[in-house]
């Protein structure tokens, strides 16, 4: 079934996956571990380190996207390193998955640090007490305990990635077949006469992609807490 869509859409369609699986892969452990350290550890400079993860949150999606084209352009900062080693990501759909990320990643630390805070950490001091190392106790007992959480926050930025516009499209913009999303797509057809109605189908599809993300992430997290029991 192709729902009226044409190889353009279905391109942005795969396009949009591609890029928040890649995305939410991507900075998904490094959520895990800034969740627990920002829960379980008191140090230093921690509110400022918490403002740091939550910035994407409150900047304008542009001001971010701006950022990443001045770091990660082929003259910025690390994107001049970058390029030097053959990588580029400005304007291609590697870049695509770096802004979604970003954009994504804030919201993966929230939902998974509430997990961390939920779980009883006397189960850890005891499992400390009988000799577990650190690293034993984190994937015995602290992870597994918070895996809901941790699969919530997996589709949350999943989801974050699919709908990302703004930082996307200051970053790669949105060559069509190269870095055109679904979010990008919707916007161009809306400023074409017609358009509307391939727009409204791009909604829906980008809408059943979101559901289709929510359920599965409930059946999951049924199954790990009915394993549990």
């Amino acid at each position: 079934m192709t729902l009226g869509l044409g190889p353009h859409e279905w391109t942005a369609i795969w396009l949009s996956i591609r890029v928040s699986l890649v995305a939410t892969m991507l900075v998904l452990p490094l959520a895990i571990w800034v969740a627990h350290l920002l829960a379980r550890r008191e140090f230093v400079g921690k509110g400022l380190v918490n403002g740091l993860v939550l910035l994407p949150l409150v900047l304008p999606p542009v001001v971010t996207g701006y950022l990443l084209l001045l770091t990660f352009g082929t003259q910025g900062m690390i994107g001049a390193m970058l390029n030097e080693l053959g990588i580029v990501l400005a304007f291609r759909w590697t870049g695509a998955a770096l802004a979604a990320a970003i954009m994504a990643f804030p919201l993966m630390v929230r939902a998974i640090r509430l997990g961390f805070e939920a779980s009883d950490p006397k189960l850890e001091q005891a499992a400390v007490t009988l000799g577990a190392s650190p690293w034993r106790v984190f994937y015995t007992i602290t992870l597994p305990t918070a895996l809901p959480s941790v699969i919530a926050g997996a589709v949350l930025g999943f989801a974050k990635a699919i709908g990302e516009f703004g930082a996307t499209i200051t970053f790669v913009a949105a060559i069509p077949g190269q870095t055109q999303t679904i979010p990008s797509a919707i916007y161009a057809f809306l400023q074409v006469p017609g358009g509307e109605s391939q727009a409204g189908k791009l909604v829906l599809v980008s809408l059943v992609i979101a559901l289709g993300a929510v359920a599965i992430s409930e059946y999951v997290a049924r199954r790990v807490v009915g394993g549990k029991a």
